[in-house]
């Protein structure tokens, strides 16, 4: 059974596609912390990061760097936070989200009921600013 990020790499639930290449796919969280939160998952379904092989959780790691300078590049902030959180998908997956603070990171708080308009716009301002 393919988990929910692998059927949204595979197209069968939208998103707000960021980026992706034969190995990674960036999209945006749909219950962002901050606006421009954004996530980076390997398209082989893992289910730790840290069973990854090294080769394969460098080049994921690579991949989000990419990602964060182009978060950077299309959304004011001090910096892009990163972090490996999340129990609730058996899929490896890097939370990056835009920082003014260190509370910008807070996962219990949520951007309630984010505008479907708004998420378009920044997934294409990150995207158009990518450089893979």
């Amino acid at each position: 059974m393919m988990t929910i990020f692998s059927r949204i790499i595979a197209g069968e639930i939208p998103c707000y596609k960021i980026a992706e290449n034969d190995s990674f796919f960036a999209f945006m969280d749909i219950n962002p912390v901050n606006w421009g939160h954004t996530l980076v998952v390997p398209k082989k379904e893992t289910d730790y990061i840290f069973d990854m092989d090294d080769d394969e959780l460098g080049d994921m790691m690579v991949f989000a760097k990419k990602v964060a300078k182009a978060i950077k590049a299309a959304i004011p902030c001090r910096k892009v936070g990163v972090t490996v959180l999340g129990l609730e998908v058996p899929h490896a997956h890097i939370h990056l989200v835009p920082l003014q603070k260190e509370g910008d990171m807070d996962f219990r708080c949520k951007i309630s009921d984010p505008d479907p308009a708004r998420m378009k716009e920044l997934a294409e301002a990150i995207s158009s600013n990518v450089e893979l």
